[in-house]
């Protein structure tokens, strides 16, 4: 059974940082390409930021660039997200998603959720 757990999320003031993980068990992470996407209320769900399968690849929705990070330990069997310079506008549920294959953007490739972690940046 997969299970993909978020942790880290809370509240923060704009400009802050937060960092979330996803630890991942029931699956063999290191061929499983991993994502995190984002749902504000009254929204539908986005894409933030992707990684491949080794950690080599990574790609990035164009509002986040240059202040979040994607990265991954295979070890560990876990994905993270370094969020900086968070605004208000940041403020969403997070979830973690795999695949098995490439890296991908779009929501309906990804088999596997987790239950998402709240981030609140607000002052």
């Amino acid at each position: 059974q997969v299970q993909l757990l978020e942790s880290g999320g809370g509240l923060v003031q704009p400009g802050g940082s937060l960092r979330l993980s996803c630890a991942a068990s029931g699956l063999a992470f290191s061929g499983y390409a991993m994502a995190w996407f984002r749902q504000a209320p009254g929204k539908e769900r986005e894409f933030v930021a992707a990684i491949n399968r080794s950690g080599s690849n990574t790609a990035y929705a164009d509002f986040v660039k240059g202040r979040f990070t994607i990265s991954r330990d295979n070890a560990k069997n876990t994905m993270y997200l370094q969020m900086n310079s968070l605004k208000p506008a940041d403020t969403a549920v997070y979830y973690c998603a795999s695949r098995a294959g490439d890296l991908a953007v779009d929501t309906y490739r990804y088999n596997y959720w987790g239950q998402g972690t709240q981030v609140t940046v607000s002052s």
